[in-house]
């Protein structure tokens, strides 16, 4: 649905000539990083965010799902409106973290980074999480960048999932419309940092207070859970922490997961 009548119609005029200011919105969809996925590399989409009322197959890393009652969250894939390169890949999902907490905070809601991918109340609830997917043809890739916030907390949503999750109305009053807004116009301001995914990173582990947040790491590989002092990211997004016994080990993204 592209109509000014829908949720989200009125901020094409307010981002005006934003590569950003394409928006369509679905009631339902299986997933937006889905749909997103199929219009990669597509010249007209370039800057087209996608936005749910509802996912029937909303994903996680890894296969996990994402699940939310209709209606309670920002739900978005934005489709990055340039080529970038593949080597910076790794990046991507840092630099929307980075983003999304500065529009959260613009919103009165104060949020803190957990490697990799989400964004927690500082009790440790999670409140937002990040998926993004691309498509790499040569040393030059597309991609799109999927957030899901949760914003409004409904009449017994969500109480029974673990760990507890978070809502932006635990702690300030937050309409979709203008977060998605303030998400995308700071897309649209920090979108050169794409070109610095080492610039990225140093900004990320600033924002994320590294080094020195613990974290307890799972490998898939099924070995014994460990807890570590985060030391910084590497050069592939991968997370380097020191161990209790002083050893320092490296958590790559494609092999583990961080608990909280």
């Amino acid at each position: 649905m592209h109509s000014s009548a829908h949720p989200y119609g009125r901020l094409a005029a307010e981002l005006g000539a934003s590569p950003f200011s394409t928006i369509t919105y679905l009631a339902q969809t299986q997933s937006t990083n889905d749909d997103a996925s199929r219009l990669l590399g597509d010249p007209q989409h370039a800057g087209l965010s996608i936005v749910a009322e509802h996912q029937t197959r909303g994903s996680g890393r890894k296969g996990r799902t994402w699940t939310s009652q209709p209606g309670s969250s920002l739900l978005v894939t934005t489709i990055i409106p340039r080529a970038i390169a593949a080597d910076a890949l790794w990046a991507v999902p840092f630099w929307t973290a980075l983003a999304v907490r500065a529009a959260l905070a613009q919103h009165n809601v104060e949020t803190t980074l957990h490697w990799p991918n989400d964004l927690l109340l500082g009790d440790r609830r999670k409140i937002a999480g990040i998926l993004c997917v691309s498509r790499v043809i040569g040393k030059r890739a597309r991609v799109a960048c999927g957030v899901g916030i949760n914003v409004y907390r409904r009449p017994g949503g969500q109480s029974d999932v673990v760990p507890r999750v978070a809502f932006c109305d635990d702690v300030a009053r937050v309409d979709r419309a203008p977060l998605l807004l303030t998400i995308l116009r700071e897309y649209e301001a920090t979108l050169g940092r794409l070109d610095e995914p080492l610039q990225t990173a140093a900004l990320w582990e600033r924002a994320a207070g590294l080094p020195g947040i613990r974290y307890r790491i799972a490998r898939d590989d099924g070995s014994a859970e460990f807890e570590a002092s985060a030391l910084r990211l590497a050069n592939d997004g991968a997370l380097v922490v020191e161990r209790d016994n002083g050893s320092i080990d490296m958590v790559n993204l494609a092999d583990a997961r961080a608990l909280r």
